[in-house]
């Protein structure tokens, strides 16, 4: 693998995998020492945080359209359930 991949397989795996609590502890002590891998981690981490929020209001947004069609659907329902109760209600009348 190309050195950039393996910098971030080594930080997702520290950041999303579950390391050992050895490799977390070596993983702590590189933090202190190498501010670029510092660096580097703070990065990744406002990274998912970003894609998170975006899922999250792409998920609220898909919500708000199915509610919205859902809301639509009810209406028009009850709009053709009224007209045919009151045509139901003239026929039944002659």
């Amino acid at each position: 693998m190309r050195p950039a991949l393996d910098r971030l397989q080594y930080l997702e795996h520290h950041l999303l995998g579950r390391p050992t609590p050895a490799e977390a502890a070596q993983w702590q002590v590189q933090l202190l020492t190498d501010p670029n891998l510092a660096a580097d981690a703070q990065t990744q981490v406002q990274l998912y945080q970003a894609l998170r929020e975006a899922g999250r209001q792409q998920l609220r947004h898909e919500l708000r359209q199915i509610h919205a069609h859902l809301e639509r659907t009810t209406r028009r329902r009850t709009w053709l359930q009224t007209a045919t109760d009151h045509l139901s209600h003239l026929l039944g009348r002659r």
